[in-house]
């Protein structure tokens, strides 16, 4: 790159050119004369008429000029100016240059600074014939280093992720990185972690190093938090500075059910302050529309954070028998669920019929045996709504006759006839404690006290139904807590009493946790990691890294302890995460969280993000060069009198249809258009573009003479194979994607996975070529195998099996037992059969129904052994000899075969049905 001024030229020697100008005007100096038009009388006169005097015309100055200009414009047109040009010359050499980016959510506020950056990078690198790698920390890869044009063009399916760089992954970053010399250019995210000192030192004994990093102060929000009825919100800032001023929003659902922002507030940091406190004061009801918090304008996952269970203080109705005994306030049934439920519920007095119009998460009844109807049927469709019913036994209990001869709807077992009061049958003479909680309980994992005993209680009935329902048992195996469901609702019984007469159990820590884990209570403190030993915690929304919520669709659950302790990664993502009974947020940045800004080394230089936005000139001057030959020719002809009748008005009009402006529009359109009529036209078999120009016309190639194939042998007449971007194109119009797999090439985005996941639900099929010969089984040794575990985990992939003997695969078109390429390899896996397929007798396959398998997966290479030139030739030598090429015969019928199961299903199965239609035939 060559300077001048502002201009910089990516092929200076061009401007050499400019040299032969002055010759360029001698010559084009003289142009013919018009001809002179002479009326003779006779042809008499024209003997002996000579012209002594041979003159020629000078061209005049301001055509000389136009001509100058324009050859000057294709001169320095061709040079390459651009306008504003990358010019940081601190990194010089020519050899390879790797990109590092932490691609954290620390890096979503700048992402598109960071990328206008690296954009600029590559363009220079692109000029310059530097081949250019990338490696993200959140998300390592072997990095591959490739023409920058290539990696220029991948920019739009470079994201950042919802996570920091571990130190695992900084560690398996370092292991990759590739051996030689090259310069780094290190995207940072600005935050401090002490893992980048190891990379760091590798990097720079392998050559220079250069950080980018915005200057901006990040902000991040910490979980809300409830205390003594009021929100309690912190933002935090990267650095000090001066006192500055953020909004935050609380976003949820209005009554309408229609999202919207329900409350808005500012909130200041103080000078040189990095941290700053919010307090709001919200009605209960508001509170609990309430999904998410942010920062405006941040843009980030970090400015976000999710409320779970822990904000919302839940309302519990707390209604006992008529039991007023003054005097004696520990005997009251309430007062060790009031005092257990106080700090952290909100508590209704008043009958059930004042209290079923407030809609409360939770109804207690202590002792309370017998409803009215009109109380037990709102109870019920209050129950069937989703609320919890939870109930204690008590001296009135056990003497009804309340779920005796048939299940009360409003409990959850039968009771035991006959009496219950205490003192009686009911009495032992050494009190029980608790057994173990089975691990299907959700009390599974609590500690339980041995001091915690039971002396009396009411007995359930006997029932097919009980050991479903019991969830917590005494050492003898009696229950002592049972529950059942009731639409989306629950009812529980306590098997004692709610006072400390019958049981220790209200006395007792434990008595506390079981309430929690009933969702009766709602904690403002995160449960300990053991008190979720045993659950599971399904994600139901999760955020990108750049804060939007998006739902979790078939995302896997999550052990109880590994969502609070594990750091966040591909398979711990931020979001709200759903147990038996309540949920539990896992937020980017917690109390906890470091946020300080990373400090580099004085030796190594450090830059923004903001870029020179460069403009290239050189299309603009060769139009400019174009219109101004366009005007010589128009002046030319008319110097030469060849303008007359209505030939300006036709020169006029070529000059006016050559500088019309086309619709941008109609350009965008006409591609997409195009690519649809060519992919619709005909049956059109498609490859996936993987970046590496190699192994993409190897598969444009192989699907070339499968084409071929097919169209000479059947029924089938393929168009010209197509290559597709999944970033941008229409996956739709294809039967079959080839999809080869490098350990280079980048992975899919979200948008793209949503596309493939749509193209195999709706019918197509992607083959998969690790072209590796499956060394390993399923090629998990070798790096293609890795990195095709790697792109298909987000896919809708069913289970598979190795392709079995009656498949159709071996039988649509041709009758094969092997699936050979380049390779020969059967281990070719498909989707499974189902386990009640089945094997009529008489016939040598089994019912598979009509399903076609969405994904085949093998290593054998298929398109180098269907590689064909346009000749007809093969391009790719299989084997050796006669048995070479049988071996690419029998890839042909494969890929034949394959073509054919695709278009046409499993038809051949129904087969199996034959004989029974001769009989229906024959009767």
């Amino acid at each position: 790159m060559t300077m001048i001024g502002p201009l910089g030229f990516a092929a200076p020697w061009l401007l050499l050119g400019l040299i032969a100008l002055p010759v360029l005007w001698v010559i084009l100096r003289a142009v013919p004369p018009a001809p002179i038009r002479r009326m003779f009388p006779g042809v008499v006169l024209l003997l002996g008429l000579q012209d002594d005097d041979q003159i020629t015309d000078r061209t005049p100055w301001w055509l000389l000029l136009m001509r100058m200009l324009a050859a000057a414009a294709v001169i320095i047109g061709l040079a390459g100016p651009i306008l504003d040009p990358e010019t940081d010359d601190r990194i010089t050499g020519t050899g390879p240059i790797l990109v590092v980016t932490d691609a954290s959510w620390s890096s979503a506020a700048d992402w598109r600074a960071e990328m206008q950056g690296l954009d600029a990078l590559l363009s220079r690198a692109e000029r310059e014939s530097r081949p250019v790698a990338l490696i993200r920390l959140t998300d390592p890869q072997p990095p591959q280093f490739q023409a920058a044009g290539v990696l220029r063009s991948r920019l739009t399916g470079i994201l950042p992720e919802p996570w920091q760089p571990e130190p695992a992954q900084v560690e398996r970053a370092l292991a990759l990185l590739p051996d030689g010399n090259f310069d780094t250019y290190w995207m940072s995210d600005g935050l401090a972690r002490g893992s980048r000192g190891g990379l760091l030192d590798a990097l720079e004994a392998r050559g220079a190093v250069t950080i980018f990093e915005s200057p901006r102060s990040h902000y991040a929000l910490t979980p809300a938090r409830f205390e003594d009825g009021h929100i309690l919100l912190a933002a935090r800032r990267l650095r000090p500075g001066p006192a500055a001023e953020v909004t935050i929003a609380g976003h949820g659902l209005d009554p309408a059910g229609n999202p919207a922002v329900l409350v808005r507030t500012p909130l200041t940091f103080d000078q040189n302050a990095t941290e700053a406190e919010l307090e709001l004061n919200l009605p209960s009801e508001l509170r609990a529309r309430i999904t998410r918090f942010e920062i405006d304008g941040a843009r980030s996952v970090g400015a976000v954070t999710l409320p779970d269970d822990s904000l919302r203080r839940r309302e519990v109705a707390l209604i006992a028998g008529n039991d007023n005994r003054e005097g004696l306030e520990l005997l009251s049934p309430l007062y060790y669920l009031q005092k257990a439920l106080v700090p952290t519920a909100d508590l209704l007095d008043g009958s059930l019929t004042e209290v079923l119009p407030a809609n409360p998460d939770v109804i207690v009844l202590a002792d309370v045996a017998t409803l009215s109807p009109a109380e037990q049927d709102g109870v019920l469709e209050w129950v069937e709504k989703g609320g919890t019913l939870l109930r204690f036994a008590g001296p009135r209990l056990a003497a009804s006759d309340i779920s005796r001869d048939s299940e009360d709807p409003l409990m959850p077992v039968r009771l035991r006839a006959g009496g219950r009061s205490v003192g009686g049958a009911m009495s032992w003479g050494e009190p029980k404690t608790l057994a173990p909680f089975a691990e299907e309980s959700p009390f599974f994992g609590l500690d339980i006290p041995a001091d915690v005993t039971v002396a009396s209680q009411v007995m359930a009935q006997p029932d097919p139904t009980l050991a479903d329902r019991v969830i917590a048992q005494l050492s003898d195996g009696t229950p002592l807590v049972t529950r059942k469901r009731e639409g989306q609702g629950q009812i529980v019984l306590f098997h004692v009493t709610a006072n400390a007469e019958w049981s220790s159990l209200p006395l007792s820590g434990l008595f506390v946790r079981m309430l929690d884990r009933l969702a009766v209570s709602s904690m403002p403190a995160r449960p300990d990691a053991a008190e979720l030993d045993g659950t599971v915690w399904q994600p139901i929304r999760v955020l990108d890294a750049f804060g939007n919520v998006r739902d979790a669709g078939t995302l896997p659950g999550v052990e109880g302890p590994k969502l609070l302790v594990d750091p966040l990664g591909p398979n711990l993502r931020p979001g709200l995460y759903q147990g038996e009974d309540r949920s539990l947020a896992r937020n980017v940045v917690t109390a906890e969280t470091r946020f300080e800004p990373v400090t580099w080394p004085d030796g190594v230089p450090v830059e923004g993000l903001s870029r020179p936005q460069e403009t290239p000139l050189g299309g603009w001057l060769l139009a400019l060069a174009i219109a101004l030959l366009l005007a010589d020719v128009i002046a030319s002809l008319a110097l030469s009198g060849r303008l007359r009748g209505g030939r300006p008005v036709a020169a006029a009009l070529l000059a006016g249809l050559m500088l019309m402006p086309v619709d941008s529009r109609a350009q965008e359109a006409a591609p997409d258009d195009g690519f649809a009529l060519q992919a619709t036209a005909e049956v059109t078999l498609a490859h996936v573009i993987t970046g590496d120009p190699r192994i993409d016309d190897v598969a444009q190639a192989g699907l070339f003479g499968l084409s071929e194939i097919l169209f000479f042998r059947t029924s089938v007449e393929p168009a010209e194979p197509m290559g597709v971007d999944l970033e941008t194109d229409e996956l739709a119009f294809f039967p079959l994607l080839y999809w080869p797999v490098t350990p280079s090439q980048p992975t899919p985005s979200p948008a793209a996975y949503a596309k493939l996941n749509e193209y195999l639900r709706s019918g197509g099929m992607i083959l998969f070529d690790t072209r590796d010969a499956d060394v390993a089984g399923f090629g998990a040794a070798s790096p293609e195998g890795r990195k095709l575990r790697d792109l298909a985990a987000p896919l809708d992939i069913p289970p598979l099996e190795q392709v079995p003997q009656d498949h159709v695969l071996t039988r649509t078109f041709y009758l094969l037992q092997d699936f050979p390429g380049r390779y020969n390899s059967r281990d070719v896996w498909v989707e499974a059969a189902p386990p009640d397929a089945e094997l009529v007798e008489g016939m040598p396959f089994r019912n598979l129904n009509d399903n076609v398998t969405p994904v085949v997966i093998g290593g054998n290479d298929w398109a180098s052994a269907w590689a064909m030139d346009e000749r007809g030739n093969p391009m790719i030598r299989i084997g050796s000899g006669f048995a070479g090429e049988r071996q690419r015969e029998i890839a042909y019928r494969f890929g034949v075969n394959l073509v054919m199961h695709v278009l046409t299903g499993n038809y051949k199965s129904d087969q199996v049905h034959v004989p029974a239609l001769l009989d229906r035939l024959g009767q």
